[in-house]
C-alpha cells in the first residue's frame, strides 16, 4: 500500500526531509557515526583525526601508520610524517568503504602560506590513496583558504585533476578568489562566524534567519549561483540545526554527528531557503580579485582575519598533537619507555 505524499512528509525526520534538498555530509572520524546516518560524503580534519585515533576500536589503524613511517626510514621526523600523511589515508579508506561518495583529507595547516609547499603534499596524499586502491576521483584535498592556498588549489584542479575543498572559509573575498580559481569545492564555517560575532558583540542570540554565518553562507550561494560558478557551497561548522535548517537547499552542508542525531529525531517541515532561481535573481554585482585586492578585501572583514589564523593555530596545533602522539608509539618502546 502506497503512502501518501502528505502522510510521507509527516513521518519524515528534519534529516531525512533535509536530504532531499541538500548534500548530506558527515563531519567526523567516526565509521560508527557514518554507518548510522548514512551520508553520501564525509570529510575529516586533524583535530578529528586526533579524537578518533585515540579510541580503542581504531588502533589497528594507528599501528597500521607507524609501521608504514618505519618501513619508510629517514630521519625521525621524516617517520613521524610519512606515519602521519598514512594515517589520515588509512582513515580515509575505511571511511570511503561506507559512503557512496567522497571524503575529504586535509593537508597539514602548517603549510598554509606554502603554495609549492601544500601542491607537494596533495600530491602525496593522492599517491597514498593510489596505493591502497583508491582513485583521486574519490578524494577532496582541503587546503586552508590563504591566498597560498587558493592558487595551489587552482593548480592542483588544473594540472593535476585532483579536486579541492577550500576550509577555514570565512569572507566573501576568499570565497571569490574560491570561485575564480575553479576549485571543486569550498567549506566556509558558519558556527565559527556566529562565534565571533557573539564575543566582539552586544548581541549574543540571533535567530538563524538573521545569523551571521547563515547570512555569509547565502550571500555565497546567491553569487555562485547567479555567475554560474560551478564550485560547490558546503556549509560547515554548525553550532545548532537551526542554521542547519536555515540554509536548506545549500549544495552540501557538512554535519556533526550530534547535529544529525538531533535532526533525525526532529520532525518539523522544511522548505528549501536557498534556490537557484532567487539566486539568479539577486543584485549582487560581479568582481574580479588579484592578489592586492584579495588580500585588502579579506584584511577589510576583521571577522575572517581573526578566524582564518585562529583556524589555522588551531589545526596546527592539533596536527602537532597527532604527531606527539604518533612519535610516543614509534620510539617511546625502543627507548624502554
Amino acid at each position: 500500500m502506497s503512502v501518501s505524499p502528505v502522510k510521507r512528509q509527516k513521518m519524515e525526520s528534519a534529516l531525512d526531509q533535509l536530504k532531499h534538498h541538500t548534500t548530506v555530509v558527515a563531519d567526523t572520524g567516526d565509521f560508527n557515526a557514518i554507518d548510522e546516518y548514512k551520508p553520501l560524503d564525509a570529510t575529516t580534519n586533524p583535530s578529528l583525526i586526533l579524537a578518533a585515533a585515540q579510541m580503542p576500536a581504531y588502533q589497528k589503524l594507528v599501528d597500521d601508520a607507524v609501521a608504514y613511517g618505519k618501513k619508510l626510514g629517514g630521519s625521525e621526523e621524516e617517520q613521524i610524517k610519512n606515519a602521519s600523511d598514512k594515517l589520515f589515508v588509512l582513515f580515509g579508506a575505511e571511511i570511503l568503504k561506507r559512503i557512496p561518495g567522497r571524503v575529504s583529507t586535509e593537508v597539514d595547516a602548517r603549510l598554509s602560506f606554502d603554495k609549492e609547499g601544500m601542491i607537494q603534499r596533495a600530491r602525496r596524499l593522492i599517491d597514498l590513496y593510489k596505493e591502497v586502491g583508491v582513485g583521486k576521483d574519490r578524494i577532496l584535498i582541503k587546503l586552508s583558504s590563504t591566498w597560498e592556498g587558493i592558487q595551489a588549489g587552482r593548480v592542483l584542479e588544473a594540472e593535476y585533476g585532483i579536486h579541492c575543498n577550500m576550509t577555514l572559509l570565512f569572507s566573501f573575498a576568499q570565497a571569490v578568489a574560491c570561485a575564480e580559481a575553479g576549485v571543486t569545492l569550498i567549506s566556509p564555517f558558519v558556527g565559527r562566524i556566529l562565534d565571533w560575532y557573539v564575543a566582539n558583540g552586544d548581541k549574543k542570540t540571533y535567530e538563524p534567519s538573521d545569523d551571521p554565518g547563515v547570512k555569509s553562507v547565502t550571500k555565497i550561494y546567491n553569487y555562485y549561483k547567479k555567475f554560474g560558478y560551478k564550485t560547490i557551497v558546503m556549509g560547515a561548522s554548525f553550532r545548532n540545526t537551526g542554521q542547519i535548517k536555515a540554509l536548506t537547499g545549500c549544495d552540501y552542508l557538512t554535519i556533526s554527528p550530534k547535529l544529525l542525531a538531533e535532526l533525525s529525531k526532529e520532525h518539523v517541515k522544511l522548505t528549501p531557503t536557498l534556490s537557484v532561481k532567487e539566486a539568479q535573481a539577486c543584485s549582487l554585482e560581479k568582481i574580479h580579485l588579484d592578489e592586492k585586492a584579495f588580500r585588502w578585501h579579506h584584511n577589510e572583514d576583521q571577522m575572517a582575519v581573526e578566524k582564518l589564523s585562529d583556524g589555522i593555530r588551531r589545526f596546527a596545533a592539533d596536527a602537532v598533537k597527532l604527531e606527539r602522539m604518533l612519535k610516543e608509539r614509534m620510539f617511546s618502546t625502543e627507548n624502554g619507555k
